[in-house]
C-alpha cells in the first residue's frame, strides 16, 4: 500500500537553501524541514545574537508552513530544536514558547549543533486537524 506524500511550499516562509521541501504531508502527519531564523521576504538572518528573537522568527516561519498545510502550531505533536550554545541560549529560547503555544505543550528535544550565524533551528511533526 502506498501512502500519498505531498510537498508543502509557501513564500510566507524562507525558501529552502538546498534540495529539500519545507514540509511533507504523509497520511495525517506533517513533517517540516529544519527551519532557521530567516526573513522570508529578504532571506536575511533575523535577530543576530538574540536567541529569543531568532526563536520567534523560526516559530513564525513554522506557523506559515503549517498554515499552508492546513494546520497550526497547536497541532504540533513533536519538536526537535537545535541551539548553537545550549548553556547560553536555552533560557531565552524556552521563554518564547508561551507566546506561541498553550498547554499541553508539544513533546520536545533540544540539542546543541553548529548552525553558523544562526542560534536556533527547529523542525516539527504536526497532525492535520480532523
Amino acid at each position: 500500500m502506498t501512502s500519498s506524500r505531498i510537498a508543502v511550499s509557501t513564500s510566507a516562509a524562507p525558501t529552502p537553501r538546498g534540495h529539500y521541501s519545507q514540509a511533507r504531508i504523509v497520511g495525517n502527519l506533517i513533517f517540516t524541514a529544519g527551519v532557521l531564523p530567516f526573513d522570508p521576504e529578504t532571506n536575511a538572518l533575523i535577530g543576530e545574537g538574540d536567541a529569543a528573537e531568532q526563536t520567534r522568527q523560526v516559530l513564525r516561519n513554522l506557523a506559515a508552513i503549517l498554515a499552508e498545510a492546513g494546520a497550526t502550531l497547536d497541532d504540533t505533536v513533536k519538536m526537535t530544536a537545535f541551539l548553537a550554545d545550549l548553556d547560553r541560549d536555552r533560557e531565552a529560547y524556552d521563554s518564547v514558547f508561551p507566546e506561541f503555544f498553550t498547554p499541553p505543550y508539544p513533546a520536545r528535544i533540544t540539542a546543541g549543533a553548529h548552525l553558523g550565524k544562526a542560534l536556533v533551528e527547529i523542525e516539527l511533526i504536526a497532525a492535520l486537524p480532523s
